[in-house]
């Protein structure tokens, strides 16, 4: 028998991808629907890239996805049916992919099956709080409103990933140049020392001799050297890919004394402000737990927050699970047990990302202020002390001539 390859969804809303052995597709979908699942594709493995990861995967932009979302909103609040508005939607998209997505939308939406579900249908192309956050919205009656949620959601979002990647790009850019300088000075400038001094026959220093050796050695390989740091980049990229890569990775960023902190920053603010959303919207707790944890960039902090899931699937307080972790700040667990004794959590929950939002800003005025003129000094001082090992000899020779 023919293996296959189907993506189903089950009654908690998870979307799964099992490999089944049947006579044939319609046999296979008679049985997955029999077993309780929602069929959203069948396919034979043969007939899709057999080498993992190198399946293209479709490319829709967060402003694309923005607007479309605003758009929907719009018309939905305006009255217009579902199937009415995505046909409307899909036929301006000027992006061809994100066309052909809002097409197979659409069809799903047409023959009845849920606006979540279609979404979900698409494997990961969009972010699984989406469907989610579709699926409260259906549930509840409202989904402009959860439209509103998610669209603020994103924006903020955005918005912090930017302020960060701009409070780091102008350090990262100094480091950067100083490292291509100071490999500019050790294949090109110094080795031409190497001559000027023999013929001289000057008696170099200790310090002298290591950094000329070290010089004409990287002088001499350089395109070793360059093709040994193109293929470390490289690798390095593939094993940041790959799922233990990337924990291992995330893990070390938390450790590092300021991006560290930023990092566990903005993962608990992406944390708490999906949860909120997802709660607001009227998901319950254990999936919404489940999708909040997940959609943290940081794997080993979705990793711990994950692990709250069965305990508070079990009954237990999301403050204690989470104050069990170890890595949420005191402040934002009595938050949290504030709201979850109020039966405010979901405002409560949004005051939290604020608070760590707040925190973000601080150390990233913090970083701006302290670490440019520190990389500044350092770099100088690496330049400085290179170029004063070089120097010195021509100085002293100089001086015995005057002498």
């Amino acid at each position: 028998m023919p293996e296959f390859l189907c993506r189903v969804g089950t009654a908690d809303g998870s979307v799964l991808e099992q490999r089944r052995l049947a006579v044939s597709a319609d046999a296979l979908r008679r049985e997955l629907e029999g077993e309780g699942y929602h069929v959203f594709a069948i396919d034979e493995p043969a007939l899709r890239l057999g080498i993992p990861g190198l399946r293209r995967k479709e490319k829709v932009t967060l402003r694309e996805f923005l607007v479309f979302n605003t758009q929907l909103r719009t018309l939905l609040k305006a009255g217009l049916p579902l199937a009415q508005s995505l046909e409307l939607l899909k036929d301006q998209q000027a992006n061809p992919q994100f066309r052909a997505l809002l097409n197979k939308v659409h069809e799903q939406v047409t023959t009845g099956i849920a606006l979540s579900d279609a979404f979900l249908s698409l494997g990961d192309v969009f972010p699984a709080m989406y469907a989610n956050s579709l699926r409260a919205g259906e549930r509840s009656g409202d989904l402009p409103y959860v439209l509103d949620r998610y669209i603020e959601y994103q924006k903020l979002m955005e918005d912090a990933r930017k302020k960060i990647v701009g409070a780091l790009t102008y350090p990262a850019a100094l480091i950067v140049l100083s490292i291509l300088m100071v490999f500019v000075l050790m294949t090109y400038v110094i080795p031409k020392f190497t001559d000027f001094y023999a013929g001289m026959g000057a008696t170099l220093p200790l310090p002298t001799k290591i950094l000329i050796a070290i010089a004409n050695t990287m002088s001499d390989h350089v395109f070793l050297l360059s093709g040994l740091s193109l293929a470390a980049f490289f690798g390095f990229r593939a094993w940041v890919r790959t799922p233990s890569g990337r924990r291992l990775l995330d893990k070390m960023k938390l450790k590092l004394p300021i991006v560290g902190n930023l990092a566990l920053l903005f993962g608990m603010s992406q944390f708490t402000r999906s949860l909120s959303v997802l709660l607001d919207g009227g998901t319950p707790m254990v999936p919404a737990l489940e999708t909040a944890a997940t959609s943290v960039n940081n794997v080993y902090i979705s990793e711990q927050f994950l692990e709250c899931v069965p305990e508070v699937h079990e009954g237990q307080a999301l403050s204690d699970a989470l104050a069990r972790r170890g890595i949420v700040p005191e402040l934002a667990l009595a938050m949290v047990r504030v709201g979850e004794s109020t039966g405010e959590l979901p405002q409560m929950l949004t005051h939290t990302s604020e608070f760590f939002d707040s925190d973000i800003d601080l150390t990233l005025n913090r970083v701006v202020t302290l670490l440019e003129p520190v990389i500044l000094l350092f770099m100088a001082a690496v330049v400085a002390g290179l170029l004063l090992a070089v120097y010195y000899p021509l100085l002293t020779l100089v001086t015995r001539m005057q002498a």
